[in-house]
């Protein structure tokens, strides 16, 4: 690992670098094994919640599309297991968050 940057870091897409108000709003990652998580909220005044739950959609759908590339998979089936599990997940957690949010400077 050199600097910051890790083995296993993602690409930034190229649309993103040449957009001048593209923002970073979330990093995920396993590890200890559990999930660690940096966020960047307030970015949709008050609309915040609803940007969120859109963003949360928007990934599942670039999840299950990435799924039909790569395996084949059905999209609306990899949708509707991940939606499954979405909603079990919340209702019964695994695992409840911890740590402490951080602002930038």
């Amino acid at each position: 690992m050199s600097g910051n940057k890790l083995k296993s870091e993602l690409p930034i897409p190229s649309d993103v670098r040449s957009d001048k108000n593209a923002r970073e709003l979330i990093r995920a990652w396993a590890a200890h094994h559990g999930l660690h998580c940096s966020l960047s909220v307030d970015n949709w005044g008050e609309n915040e919640r609803i940007g969120w739950g859109i963003l949360l959609t928007d990934i599942v759908r670039h999840v299950a599309d990435a799924m039909q590339q790569q395996k084949g998979w059905d999209k609306s089936e990899t949708i509707h297991e991940i939606r499954r599990v979405f909603n079990a997940e919340l209702d019964s957690p695994t695992a409840d968050p911890s740590g402490k949010l951080h602002r930038p400077q």
